[in-house]
This record gives C-alpha cells, structure tokens and sequence, in this order.
C-alpha cells in the first residue's frame, strides 16, 4: 500500500525557541499547559526516582492524574514522560527503567501487555503540522532495549510484535533540495512506518519512512529496511531485501543431544606411586 507523503515547511525547532522565548518553548514542549506541568514536575520530583515495588505501587495510582491507562500502570523508577496527557497505556503495561516517551499531539497509544524495555525511547515531537502524527503498539509485542521510535509521520506497530534491542523506527525525512539554505530549514516529509502482526524485527535494524512491514516478516539483525517488505518473508542487508519466503522454507532438522565421551579405563599402578619433584 503506497503511503501519503506529507510536506511541512514550518519552522525548525531552534527558529521557533529563538522566536517565542526559550522558557516558554521549553514548557511547551514538556506539558500541555501551565498547570498541568506543575502538577506532573510535583509527581516526578517525589516518585520518579522511587525504586522497586514501593515506587511502582506509588506510581501506579497517583501517575493516572496525569496519563490515561486502562488500569493501573507497571512503571519503574526514572521513567521519563514528556506531555503525559497525550500518553494512553493499556492494561499491564510495563515501562523499564529510563524509558522516555514524549507525546506531543497526536500522542502515544501503547496496548495491552505491551513491554517497553530499559532506556527505549518513544518520541512524537511534532510542532510542525504533521496531521498522522503518533505513535501505536499493538496489544502483546516486545519493545527491547535501547530502542528509538520517532513517530512524526505515524509509526503504527502491529500486535504480537517483537522488537529486539536498539531497533530505529524513522518515520520522519528531511528536504535537501535547496543548496542555499540549511537543511534543518528547508522543511520535512512523512508518510510513516507501518508493522503488521507479528512480525520480528532484529537487533540494531533501521527502518526508515514510508516502509511498510508485512505481518509474520522478519528482518535480519543490522538490516537498513528504505522499502515494503511482504508477509512472511525474511529480509536482511544493506539496504535490506528479501532472502526468502518464511512458508517455503524447510522445517528445522532437530539435533541430537550429543553423546558423552567416554573416560578411558584407569591404569593400576604397581608399588608405590611415583612423586615429581
């Protein structure tokens, strides 16, 4: 399915500080509005660096003032949470230690049973207009650690999805046409990244904007994806392709348990044993 490419010309994020103020711009970025960025730095300052259960069941009650969860949220310590107000977490999420999810408009949906693990970040920082911009993640799949999820395009992940450590999800480019001008100024585009269920995304793979990745796919450790990838199939390389299909692939040879060596008989000794000096 050919994905919607969007262009934003707004203006960068350094214009934008250097216009309305540095201090202003920074509360705007973190909150929804004054007061309730009070309210959310209050919680932070007293829970956020709490360990172990007593800082999780603290957490889990009073963080639904300022997050929408189906229920109360698994969070450890040091979790980060730019514009709680548009984060929306399902039924026993986790969220690890030094988690950072930032939600500005159209905001974080994360599904039931979903893992978000240590120091993966989830990032929708649109001020430019992008109108799909956000950030799904099906019921069940596996966020692993160190990974980077950059949603200003929309990045929709599937159920039952598996993302092994330090994948990058890119749904965001930049225009470059321009010579005269710096590329931070020129404007971006978007069409988003889509997963569909199932599928398993290896350790250290990239994938950039407008991919689509089809459902029961698998994509090689280290692969650089810049194009659709069907279902049930697995692509790895740079960029990535496809090797094969996963349905005509042969059934695993089961191996057989290794068979223990055998200690040679011991050799009696006659008189008395030998010492070495």
């Amino acid at each position: 399915m050919e994905q919607e490419t969007l262009i934003s010309r707004e203006l960068d994020a350094a214009t934008v500080a250097a216009r309305e103020g540095p201090l202003r711009y920074y509360i705007r970025g973190q909150s929804t509005r004054l007061v309730r960025y009070i309210l959310e730095q209050t919680l932070f300052a007293f829970l956020r660096g709490v360990p172990g259960l007593v800082g999780i069941g603290m957490r889990a009650l009073l963080y639904r003032l300022i997050l929408h969860s189906n229920g109360p949220p698994i969070i450890e310590d040091h979790v980060r949470l730019g514009q709680p107000a548009n984060i929306y977490l399902g039924k026993r999420v986790y969220l690890d230690h030094g988690v950072y999810l930032h939600a500005c408009p159209r905001g974080i949906f994360i599904g039931d049973n979903v893992f978000v693990m240590h120091c993966s970040e989830l990032h929708v920082y649109n001020f430019r207009g992008l109108p799909h911009s956000g950030i799904w993640v099906g019921a069940n799949s596996f966020i692993g650690e160190f990974c980077l999820i950059r949603g200003q395009g929309g990045v929709h992940i599937g159920e039952s999805v598996l993302l092994a450590p330090r994948v990058q999800i890119l749904a965001v480019d930049h225009l470059f046409h321009e010579p005269d001008r710096p590329i931070m100024q020129q404007g971006i585009t978007a069409r988003g990244v889509r997963i569909g269920d199932g599928a398993w995304i290896g350790a250290g793979a990239i994938i950039l904007d407008g991919v689509e990745i089809g459902a029961g796919a698998v994509v090689g450790a280290g692969a650089v994806v810049t194009k659709n990838v069907p279902p049930r199939t697995l692509s790895a390389g740079v960029p990535a392709r496809v090797i094969r299909q996963l349905d005509d692939s042969p059934p695993p040879v089961k191996a057989e348990p290794p068979t223990p060596p055998t200690r040679p008989p011991e050799r009696r000794q006659e008189g008395r044993p030998r010492l070495w000096r």
